[in-house]
């Protein structure tokens, strides 16, 4: 019933929102004192706030005829809507956290990564905060399960460290997995079982502890025989072994949100939208793959003479892109002078 130009206006305010989910203030002005609207706003309710638009682009006769033409509609013949005007910020949030604030002072508020460049300058300040002291553990600790399986020729020196990180700040690691592109098959070509990337055996590993822990089933308990297994998911070194039979500390969420992923390299184009689909929150990677990579943004200049004929990346981004449904704040680790670095080859994806 509404133009379209009106509909589009204001993204950032929910179109809809139920009475419960209004600011403290309005909740009570609307109460009006009856037991009826009392109710309303304080139990399960049927009824709903319609954010019409902008004062100034509907006159008040434009939203009474709109509001007489929703007698029409099957269930709303008894209905008696009534008109009340709320401030409201016309400029999107900046922040996340913005959002949140005006939702408690104006309307309930999205925040649609307005920033197609990236997260606001305060998230990322905030996420290096909390990951700065305890970064080269867990970086240490993707890196020793990569050596292990690189010697051992179950795949690439590529290691992935999931870590979850309480309120209090207490670290908490949920998966280690290593790449095992290699193992169980022969050493043939140059890509090797793409199922095995570290990344997805990572992954793989969070979902298993939360199916473990909502049947109650033993760590050990075999779901699959087969002669060859394409998801080369289970540990195969003993330090995966160790962190496996650990419980998930919080097994009630949606798979890795909230998880922090720690890698060795730069995950490829499919172990990126892995990670975006899997709802991961922070990665943190120690060796940029200019020319498999998915993470980095940046164009791809390469410098060296060697890897220049192969041309350069993509530059993707896809940690952050406005048309995907989901975005996390990534970061390039800047090791210590004495770390080495893991050589791999550089066509290869991680």
């Amino acid at each position: 019933m509404l133009p379209g130009d009106i509909v589009k206006s204001v993204p950032h305010l929910r179109r809809c929102a139920k009475p419960g989910d209004l600011p403290a203030h309005l909740k009570s002005y609307f109460m009006n004192g009856s037991s009826q609207s009392k109710l309303i706003h304080t139990g399960k309710s049927q009824w709903v706030y319609i954010m019409m638009g902008l004062e100034g682009r509907l006159s008040r006769d434009d939203i009474t005829e709109i509001i007489k033409n929703l007698s029409a509609i099957e269930g709303m013949e008894e209905v008696e809507p009534f008109i009340y005007s709320v401030p409201v910020p016309v400029n999107p949030p900046s922040s996340q956290i913005q959002a949140s604030l005006w939702s408690t002072m104006f309307w309930p508020t999205v925040y649609r990564k307005a920033n197609p460049l990236g997260p606001h300058p305060s998230l990322v300040s905030k996420g290096t905060d909390a990951i700065t002291e305890d970064a080269d553990i867990f970086m240490a600790m993707a890196r020793q399960v990569a050596e292990k399986s690189a010697a051992a020729g179950y795949g690439e020196a590529m290691g992935a460290c999931v870590v979850i990180r309480a309120p209090t700040g207490k670290t908490h690691v949920v998966a280690l997995a290593a790449d095992a592109r290699w193992h169980n098959r022969e050493k043939t070509g140059t890509k090797g079982n793409p199922m095995g990337h570290a990344v997805l055996r990572a992954v793989s590993m969070v979902a298993q502890k939360l199916v473990r822990a909502e049947h109650r089933e033993t760590s050990d308990k075999p779901d699959r025989i087969l002669e060859y297994d394409t998801f080369q998911d289970k540990p195969i070194l003993d330090d995966e072994e160790t962190i496996w039979r650990e419980d998930h500390p919080t097994p009630d969420g949606y798979l890795c949100h909230g998880l922090e992923l720690y890698l060795t390299h730069e995950p490829c184009v499919m172990c990126s939208m892995a990670i975006l689909h899997s709802r991961m929150s922070k990665v943190v990677f120690a060796h940029k793959m200019p020319l498999t990579g998915g993470i980095s943004a940046e164009d791809r200049l390469i410098e060296d003479s060697e890897l220049a004929k192969y041309g350069g990346g993509r530059g993707l981004g896809l940690f952050w892109r406005r048309e995907l449904n989901w975005s996390l704040l990534a970061w390039e680790w800047e090791p210590t002078d004495s770390y080495q670095p893991l050589t791999v080859d550089p066509q290869i994806h991680a």
